[in-house]
């Protein structure tokens, strides 16, 4: 089995999968990879089982160097990467060998990027992910971001590296990322504890990503949106995706590090089918929100299934 030796670590790149499930009411937070599309569109391109633990990667990806043999794919946000210093190709799998080096540019779409190794990365689950979380220093390579200097050990074998039918996305299926996007949402749970004024706000004027939005939440920034008595509650439980709204008014979209409870009036939840968008979403950038009713989301959901299921049969094999 070979390894990754990290020469230069980026702005913050950690481990994620899935997430942490089923341990909320512990207190512990799902992380997780922030655009669920991607995160599954590069474990496929190698081979994986689609929720296999990745590299994700903010706005600038890692220098790697390879110890053996590897086979590995790049999705997410649009960045160059380079092989030994030649541009090769995100959104398809890629073979490299002992002594090889991989680097990136900054992304100039989108915000993250994914990285999967074919055979996975060998570190331990925690509570049953891979995920990083750092508030709590758990999971991923030593509860932490990769720092310069770590090396990560790959799982797969040369055998199993040498069967690997080298894959690429279906151009169709590449997401684009724009600067506006609009959101599909559902309201509340406590929509009634706004003004019909300040759900009409909520829904009918654009909102700005702020430069203080990370993997907790995004903060937005724009018209006030008006409570009938304040913005503080009861605390209860938090779903990925659910906007808060507190005392002064400015939404806030919670994801994958978010807290287990909170305090915060929420106004309403973005449906899952539409979390990619939002984790790769950049500060500066426009959100819509459109309403919509659960038997929508519910819908969409199926569809965003079915689209997995469509880049699976859509892939094309590469020579090598």
């Amino acid at each position: 089995m070979s390894s990754v030796k990290i020469k230069m670590a980026g702005p913050l790149t950690t481990i994620q999968d899935k997430g942490r499930i089923e341990y909320q009411q512990s207190g512990m937070s799902v992380s997780g990879v922030m655009d669920d599309y991607s995160f599954r569109a590069a474990n496929l391109l190698v081979g994986n089982p689609e929720t296999e633990g990745v590299l994700e990667c903010t706005l600038l990806g890692p220098t790697m160097e390879f110890t053996g043999d590897a086979v590995f794919a790049v999705t997410g946000a649009t960045a160059q990467v380079k092989v030994n210093g030649q541009p090769s190709f995100i959104w398809r799998a890629i073979r490299v060998k002992a002594g090889d080096t991989v680097s990136f540019s900054m992304t100039t779409s989108g915000t993250r990027l994914y990285i999967a190794f074919a055979g996975g990365i060998d570190v331990p689950e925690v509570m049953g992910s891979k995920s990083t979380y750092m508030k709590a220093k758990v999971g991923g390579f030593e509860g932490r971001n990769l720092k310069t200097g770590d090396e990560l050990q790959l799982s797969a074998s040369e055998e199993a590296l040498s069967k690997i039918v080298l894959k690429e996305a279906s151009p169709r299926m590449i997401p684009s990322y724009y600067p506006e996007v609009t959101l599909r949402a559902v309201l509340g749970p406590q929509d009634d504890c706004f003004t019909k004024a300040g759900i009409n706000t909520f829904f009918g004027t654009p909102y700005k990503v702020t430069s203080d939005s990370d993997r907790m939440g995004y903060r937005l920034d724009g018209a006030v949106i008006e409570h009938k008595k304040g913005g503080d509650i009861i605390s209860d439980g938090i779903v990925i995706g659910a906007v808060q709204v507190p005392g002064n008014g400015k939404p806030i979209i919670l994801m994958a590090d978010r807290q287990t409870t909170g305090g915060y009036t929420k106004i309403a939840t973005v449906i899952t089918a539409d979390l990619p968008l939002v984790g790769q979403m950049r500060p500066g950038s426009f959100i819509r929100f459109q309403k919509v009713t659960v038997e929508a989301a519910q819908q969409a959901l199926r569809e965003y299934a079915d689209k997995i299921k469509i880049f699976k049969t859509c892939m094309l094999s590469l020579p090598g």
